[in-house]
């Protein structure tokens, strides 16, 4: 069951289970649809410093800015901020036996990580934003 059929709220785009698997690769799905997450220092954009906007690679959503991300040598790419606040949607979590904040695609639904706050990190918002590489899309500044 994807992760759109299992949060409750309906999102401007909406396609069957069959379609996801259809248009996403087996990892993207798995993080995207499955709320898994990627090994961390193995995504793509961990390590980017490429100026653009980072969209959803399920839907295309913009999502994220270059201006926001930030080196927290985690292992995945980290963000103080969304492009919009209503880019993304946070759900509480209690999966692992442990209280986090998931984030998610507000247009579709799909899983993009999970957001930290208090953590020491030197950035105007005091959140860490912790999304999977495979979760994105960057597309670089023209």
């Amino acid at each position: 069951m994807s992760t759109h059929e299992t949060s409750g709220r309906s999102y401007p785009v909406r396609k069957s289970d069959a379609e996801w698997r259809a248009e996403l690769s087996p990892e993207e799905y798995q993080v995207l649809r499955l709320a898994g997450t990627e090994r961390p220092y193995t995504g793509e954009y961990e390590d980017t410093t490429t100026e653009g906007v980072y969209a959803c690679r399920a839907c295309g959503a913009e999502l994220f800015t270059s201006e926001t991300k930030f080196a927290s040598h985690c292992g995945w790419p980290s963000f103080f901020d969304p492009k919009d606040s209503s880019a993304v949607e946070l759900i509480q979590d209690r999966t692992l036996g442990m209280v986090r904040t998931e984030v998610r695609c507000a247009t579709c639904g799909s899983h993009l990580g999970h957001v930290f706050e208090g953590e020491g990190y030197p950035t105007p918002t005091d959140q860490r934003y912790c999304i999977n590489s495979v979760s994105l899309r960057l597309r670089p500044k023209a």
